[in-house]
């Protein structure tokens, strides 16, 4: 394989012993699992954020030889829980647990989050210090790109294809994949979040006072922004609410352009990938955009209102509508009842919202995933070791090794109640949750996100979300120049420059401090600074496809 490119990152041997340090399996058993995300005590997974580096390994110490015959397996993971993953007192106990039902000695080395792209980036150049199985945040990006073409990875596409060797991986979204594909090679296993997240939800209590229905039109969000901003929703009579919620963060405007029949960043037209932008459909998206603001349907002050403020518009009863991923809705409602926030129909129930996943039959889907794992080719170099490592993660996405992972051993950190749901044990109980804090790390989560035999008893509010949101994924409609975007040179260079430049224009717009012409002259500048050289780089991908 080539890696000539990468190995001009290091060129002494002080720093190839320094990795082969950090990538091996210290031997601890108190090092080795990892919480998804934001840590919770009863294990649950959300996405989280960075904490201190904790890089000894998951060997197992225990006296009892529950590794014989058992293939090895390395894996870097992501350490968000400062060093404490799977080291509470029933760690080597999990953790043999893993090994037994994934038929691996899976040896785990924990990295810290906010150094793991400076780790990665250094195994790259030195492909013998690469794990089997190495954990990567957030997107596809240049360097992972460019180890890719040099051969780093495994090409995964022919091994998940094999639906009895891998039942859960193979179910992996095609779509998805397509986003973790360089030169035609799968390249990655996505880590998997929600594809119908985005949705509207808003004050299904101010809807009843006011005899609006559910809406399922462009025209009928219109409607019930107009008549919760002007008809008194909160019947207070004052003249103190605003249909819809929103600040300087613009996600919601991408939402609300794929109901005119945008597409998401980018479109199919005439048989070739477009920006938005260059879409007839954008323009009347915008003026639909601008007349909103005008009508003063949403604050006039949206664009400068920090996105710290989010979601508080609706908390707060200033706001009704509120357009951006179906939890944060979800969240509002919580607040509602948590708080005691009573209906304006019925002051002895709570105030409620509603959430709709569509509007138009259309809605903007997320990426599908947060992260991903990669197979090394330098490691992974035999058939055997490709399936033990695949193997193992797809074991991990059953039922059984999810429930584990999330919340740790039954009748110590769990139990099951009379009517067959998971209730947490040790909520609250940080010491006790430390034997499998971390080990979601460990999960794709394909196809389920959580187990399907075994979840807590969920509220009513969290059950519409869910329902709401696997509706809504039928009907998401995925950015179809994701894989190529990752794969053109141009947009690598330019492309957060350039798309800042649409960015503003749009607000301008809406704003009314720039007229059409403005915004075509934005537009093409945007193709002249790179623009037009990215089209055509992924065009010329998409057409070799």
């Amino acid at each position: 394989m080539r890696y000539k490119n990468m190995k001009k990152i290091i060129s002494c041997l002080l720093v190839v012993m320094m990795l082969a340090t950090v990538f091996t399996a210290c031997g601890s058993s108190n090092n080795t699992t990892n919480g998804d995300a934001t840590p919770t005590s009863s294990g649950s997974s959300d996405n989280g954020s960075a904490s201190t580096d904790n890089t000894s390994g998951g060997t197992d110490t225990s006296t009892e030889d529950t590794t014989a015959e058992k293939p090895v397996v390395t894996f870097s993971a992501i350490d968000f829980n400062s060093g404490t993953s799977n080291t509470g007192e029933d760690a080597e106990t999990i953790l043999n647990m893993i090994k037994d039902y994934t038929g691996t000695d899976i040896q785990i080395s924990w990295i810290q989050s906010d150094v793991l792209d400076e780790k990665n980036t250094l195994a790259l150049a030195n492909p013998s210090t690469m794990p089997m199985i190495m954990t990567f945040n957030g997107a596809v990006n240049g360097t992972v790109v460019s180890a890719a073409k040099d051969g780093a990875f495994v090409d995964l596409a022919p091994y998940l294809a094999d639906s009895a060797k891998y039942p859960n991986l193979s179910q992996a979204n095609a779509d998805v994949n397509a986003s973790l594909t360089v030169d035609g090679q799968l390249i990655g296993i996505y880590r998997a979040r929600d594809i119908g997240r985005y949705g509207v939800s808003y004050r299904a209590d101010w809807a009843e006072k006011l005899g609006l229905g559910v809406p399922q039109t462009i025209d009928d969000i219109y409607n019930m922004l107009y008549a919760f901003t002007y008809n008194d929703p909160d019947g207070n009579g004052i003249d103190d609410t605003i249909g819809m919620e929103m600040t300087s963060y613009t996600g919601p405007f991408d939402i609300m352009q794929t109901w005119f029949g945008c597409g998401n960043g980018w479109a199919e037209v005439d048989g070739n990938l477009v920006p938005v932008q260059l879409q007839d459909e954008y323009m009347v998206a915008l003026d639909w955009f601008k007349k909103i603001y005008d009508d003063g349907l949403l604050p006039s002050d949206w664009a400068v209102r920090t996105t710290d403020t989010w979601s508080n518009g609706c908390k707060t009863g200033e706001n009704g509508v509120y357009i951006d991923v179906l939890d944060g809705g979800r969240r509002v409602w919580d607040y509602f009842v948590t708080n005691n926030i009573m209906s304006v129909v019925d002051n002895t129930q709570f105030a409620s919202m509603n959430l709709i996943g569509t509007i138009e039959g259309k809605t903007m889907a997320t990426s599908g995933y947060n992260g991903y794992f990669t197979l090394s080719a330098s490691t992974c170099d035999t058939e055997e070791k490709i399936e033990a490592a695949l193997t193992f993660l797809d074991k991990m996405c059953d039922d059984e090794m999810i429930t584990l992972t999330s919340y740790g051993l039954k009748d110590k950190n769990y139990e099951i109640n009379d009517a067959g749901y998971l209730v947490d044990t040790d909520a609250g109980d940080t010491a006790l949750a430390l034997g499998y804090t971390g080990l979601s790390q460990l999960v794709a989560y394909i196809p389920n996100t959580e187990s399907t035999t075994l979840t807590p008893e969920y509220t009513e509010r969290q059950i519409l979300e869910k329902q709401v949101k696997a509706e809504a994924k039928q009907y998401a409609v995925f950015n179809p120049a994701l894989a190529y975007l990752t794969n053109s040179e141009t947009y690598s260079d330019v492309g957060t420059t350039i798309d800042e430049i649409i960015k503003q224009a749009r607000t301008q717009y809406i704003c009314g401090e720039i007229d059409k012409a403005g915004m075509e002259a934005a537009i093409q500048s945007w193709l002249d600074q790179g623009g037009q050289t990215v089209i055509d780089e992924v065009n010329a991908q998409y057409h070799a496809n």
